[in-house]
C-alpha cells in the first residue's frame, strides 16, 4: 500500500493448501477499472490467492488480517476478486472491539476485471455483466446466480472506520473455489514553514507528525527558508503537526496544527517569537520517567497549555508574583508528585525551569487468548467494572489490555470469532487493586468439519442419500450432493456418530457399514469419514411370449420351459395363449415349447431371450404349432344292415343326397365360425401391448 507508515497486519488462514501469494504479472486490476480509476493498476503488485478449507461447500475457510495499528479511516480498499461460483462473508472488528456496520466496510459496487473494451487489463475473458451482489444484511458477496465457473468477477470497498482486524469467510458453491486479495491505498503530503514574526524563515527546526492514535509516525527539520514537507502518508484525517520551538522562541499560537489528508494535500504554517520573560517551563513523567503527553497545565491569569510528545510545557509573560500551577492529568492518570509553588520577583527576567511533575497510571488489565499454545488475533474483549463497558481487540500475538484502569471488581468476557468456539468459560470475575494484573487469559477452540462420501462398490457416486450426524444440539440431516458428498462445518470438539439411510435400490455388501464416529479435535481440521459403500440392486425383468396355430388360433394350455440359473421353471400358455415369467435378472434364458399332441411344430421349438438390466419384459417370438391332419371316416357299404333294401322299392338313379347337403351346411357354419375366431385372434394381438424385442 503506498501510504505511510506502512500498515501491516498478521495474516491467519485455514485455507487449503495456505495464503499463495502471486507476484501480479499475469494477473491484476487495470487502471480502466472502477476502483483502479481512483487507485491505479495493480500490475506486478503482489496479492493472495486463497481458497476455502475443503473443496466442498460446507467447509468455509476462515482468513483473517490482525492489523498491528488500526486502519485509517478512509483512503484504502480492499478488492475480493474471483468471486463467481462461491461467495464471501466480510467483517470486520474496530479498534473498540465493536464490529463495523455494513455501510462501514464501504461496498463500492461489483466490476469484470475481464470485460471487454478495458484497456490495460490481462489476458483473459469476462462479461460486464457477471459481477459479484452483496448483500448488507448478511454481509456476503455472492457470485453469479449460476453458480458458473467464470473469469473476472470482483468487487471493491473503502472501509470508512477504523478497523483491527479484517475478516474473510470463504465458501464453495460449486466448481473449482479460489479468490484473491488485494490492498490499495492513496497518499498525500502534509507541507508547511516555520517563520521568526521579525527575520522570517527559520532552518533546522524541529517538526513532528502526529497520526490520530497519537503516535510520532515522522520527524523532521526545516531547511531552505523554514519549509519542511511530509510526504506520502495515507489520505485520511487525524494527523497532527508539532512544533518542537527553537530556544529562547514560542510560538506565537498554538503548537500544534491539524491536518486532513482525506481528499487534498494538507498545509500547516507556524510563526515563532522571542519568549517574553518570564518563561515558566517543565516536563511531565511517569514513575519510570517515561514523558506524558496531553496532561493540561494551567496558570491562574495567564493561560493552560499542554504538554507535548517529549512530556514538556512553556509559558511565557508570566507576571510577577506568587504562582502555583494546577495540573489536569489525562484520563487513567492521577497526579503523584506535583511541581512546588513558585514566585516570580519583580524585575527578573529568569527563567523559572524544571518545574516537573510526576504522573502514576492506573493499573493494567490483560492477558492472552490462545487456541492449541498460539494466540488467536482479532478477538473482542469487553471489560465492565466502575466506568462501564471498555473493549479491546487481541493483538497478533492474541495480547490484548485494558491500560490505565480504576481499581475495582471486573467481568470480563470474550466472543469467540469466526471458526473458533471458547474452550472453557467465557466470562470471568477479577478484583483490580493498585498493580498491574497480567494473566486474565482465555482458551479457544478451532471449530472443525466432518466431510464423506456414499458410493458405489464401483465407485459411483449416490446422489440424494441420507445422512445424520448427531451433534450437541441434536441430529442434523444431510443429504449427498451429484457428487455423492456431504459435510458438516462449525463443530466443537467432540464424537459426532454419523448415520447412512440407505436408499431404496441398493443394499450392504458383506462387511460394510452404515455408522462411523468423527472426532472433531480442537484445531479446526477437516475430518473426512471413510465412504459407506453399497451394492445396488439387481434389477428384475422377465420374458413373455404366445403359442399359437399356424391360423393364428392362440393354444391353451401349453407347456413352456425356461432355463433359469437356479434350474429349469415350466410356465403354461393362458387362454390367450400367452404365458410370462417375471423376477429373472439380466441374461440369456432358452425358452422351449413342449409340443402337445396333435400339433407339430411349424418352426424351431427354442429360442434365446435376452433379459435386459433395466428391469423390462422382453419378448419371446411366438412359437407356431399346426394341428395334425384329420383321417377321413370310410363311407357305409351296401351290404351294411344299416342301408335299407331294394326289395320293394323302385331301383334308386344313385346314392342317397340327404347326408351330404347336411354335411356341406355343417362344414360352411364351421368354416365361417374359423374365419371369425382368427380374425378377432389377429385383431387381440395387434392390439396387445408388445414388450421389447428379444
Amino acid at each position: 500500500m503506498a501510504g505511510q507508515p506502512a500498515l501491516t497486519a498478521t495474516l491467519t488462514s485455514d485455507s487449503l493448501g495456505g495464503a499463495n501469494v502471486v507476484s501480479g504479472a499475469s494477473n491484476w486490476l487495470a487502471a480502466s477499472t472502477p476502483v483502479g480509476a481512483k487507485y491505479g493498476s495493480s500490475r506486478d503488485q503482489p496479492y493472495l490467492n486463497l481458497r476455502p478449507k475443503a473443496n466442498n461447500p460446507a467447509s468455509p475457510s476462515t482468513t483473517t488480517y490482525s492489523f498491528s495499528t488500526p486502519t485509517p479511516p478512509s483512503g484504502w480498499t480492499f478488492v475480493l476478486g474471483d468471486i463467481d461460483a462461491d461467495q464471501v462473508t466480510v467483517t470486520a472488528i474496530g479498534p473498540d472491539g465493536v464490529a463495523l456496520a455494513a455501510d462501514e466496510l464501504g461496498f463500492n459496487g461489483g466490476f469484470n476485471a475481464c470485460a471487454p473494451g478495458l484497456t490495460g487489463k490481462p489476458s483473459c475473458t469476462g462479461s460486464a455483466t457477471d459481477v459479484p451482489t452483496w448483500d448488507p444484511a448478511t454481509q456476503v458477496l455472492r457470485g453469479n446466480a449460476a453458480a458458473a465457473d467464470t473469469s473476472g468477477a470482483a468487487a471493491w470497498f473503502e472501509p470508512s472506520a477504523p478497523i483491527s482486524s479484517l475478516t474473510f469467510s470463504f465458501q464453495q458453491r460449486a466448481g473449482f473455489p479460489v479468490f484473491q486479495t488485494w490492498f490499495a491505498s492513496i497518499a498525500r503530503d502534509v507541507t508547511g514553514t516555520v517563520t521568526d514574526q521579525v527575520t522570517g524563515g527559520l532552518d533546522g527546526v524541529g517538526v513532528r507528525l502526529i497520526d490520530r492514535d497519537g503516535r510520532v509516525v515522522a520527524s523532521t527539520t526545516t531547511a531552505d527558508g523554514g519549509a519542511y514537507a511530509f510526504q506520502g502518508y495515507f489520505a485520511t484525517d487525524g494527523y497532527t503537526v508539532q512544533l518542537v520551538p527553537p530556544a529562547g522562541k514560542i510560538a506565537v499560537e498554538a503548537t500544534r496544527v491539524g491536518a486532513d489528508l482525506t481528499d487534498t494535500d494538507a498545509i500547516a504554517d507556524f510563526v515563532v517569537r522571542d519568549i517574553v520573560p518570564v518563561a515558566v517551563s517543565g516536563t511531565a513523567l511517569d514513575a519510570d520517567g517515561v514523558p506524558i503527553v496531553g496532561a493540561t497545565v494551567t496558570i491562574d491569569g495567564v493561560g493552560s497549555v499542554t504538554t507535548d510528545t517529549d512530556g514538556d510545557y512553556l509559558f511565557d509573560t508570566v507576571p510577577v508574583g506568587d504562582h502555583t500551577l494546577v495540573i489536569t492529568p489525562p484520563a487513567g492518570y492521577a497526579v503523584q508528585i506535583a511541581p512546588s509553588p513558585f514566585s516570580v520577583p519583580a524585575g527578573s527576567e529568569t527563567p523559572i525551569t524544571a518545574q516537573d511533575f510526576v504522573l502514576v497510571a492506573n493499573p493494567r488489565l490483560g492477558g492472552v487468548i490462545s487456541s492449541g499454545g498460539v494466540g488467536v488475533a482479532g478477538v473482542t474483549v469487553s471489560a465492565e467494572g466502575p466506568s462501564g463497558v471498555e473493549r479491546a481487540v487481541t493483538a497478533a500475538d492474541g495480547s490484548y489490555s485494558f491500560p490505565l484502569l480504576p481499581a475495582g471488581s471486573y467481568t470480563v468476557s470474550i466472543v469467540a470469532p469466526e471458526g473458533y468456539v471458547v474452550s472453557g468459560t467465557a466470562t470471568r470475575s477479577e478484583e483490580l487493586a493498585d498493580t498491574d494484573l497480567d494473566a486474565v487469559d482465555f482458551e479457544l477452540a478451532r471449530l472443525g468439519t466432518v466431510i464423506g462420501d456414499v458410493l458405489t462398490d464401483t465407485g459411483t457416486p449416490i446422489s440424494g442419500a441420507t445422512v445424520t450426524v448427531e451433534t450437541p444440539t441434536g441430529p442434523v440431516v444431510l443429504t449427498t450432493s451429484g457428487e455423492g458428498s456431504y459435510g458438516l462445518a462449525d463443530l466443537p470438539p467432540g464424537d459426532y456418530p454419523v448415520t447412512l439411510t440407505v436408499p431404496a435400490g441398493y443394499s450392504v455388501p458383506d462387511g460394510g457399514v452404515t455408522t462411523a464416529v468423527a472426532v472433531v479435535g480442537s484445531d479446526g481440521s477437516v475430518q473426512t469419514v471413510p465412504s459407506f459403500v453399497l451394492v445396488a440392486d439387481a434389477v428384475l425383468g422377465g420374458l413373455t411370449g404366445t403359442v399359437e396355430t399356424d391360423a393364428g388360433a392362440p393354444l391353451a394350455d401349453v407347456d413352456v420351459t425356461v432355463d433359469t440359473p437356479a434350474g429349469e421353471v415350466v410356465v403354461t400358455t393362458d387362454a390367450e395363449g400367452a404365458y410370462l415369467l417375471d423376477d429373472l435378472a439380466a441374461g440369456s434364458y432358452e425358452v422351449t415349447v413342449t409340443v402337445p399332441s396333435g400339433y407339430t411344430a411349424e418352426g424351431a421349438t427354442s429360442a434365446v431371450a435376452i433379459v435386459a438390466a433395466d428391469g423390462s419384459v422382453v419378448s419371446v417370438p411366438a412359437f407356431v404349432l399346426v394341428p395334425d391332419a384329420v383321417t377321413p371316416v370310410p363311407s357305409a357299404s351296401p351290404s351294411d344292415p344299416a342301408v335299407p333294401g331294394t326289395s320293394g322299392r323302385l331301383p334308386s338313379t344313385g346314392a342317397d343326397t340327404m347326408p351330404w347337403i347336411v354335411a356341406a351346411g355343417v362344414l360352411f357354419v364351421l368354416g365361417a365360425a374359423g374365419v371369425v375366431t382368427a380374425a378377432v385372434l389377429r385383431r387381440r394381438r395387434a392390439e396387445r401391448d408388445t414388450p421389447s424385442d428379444v
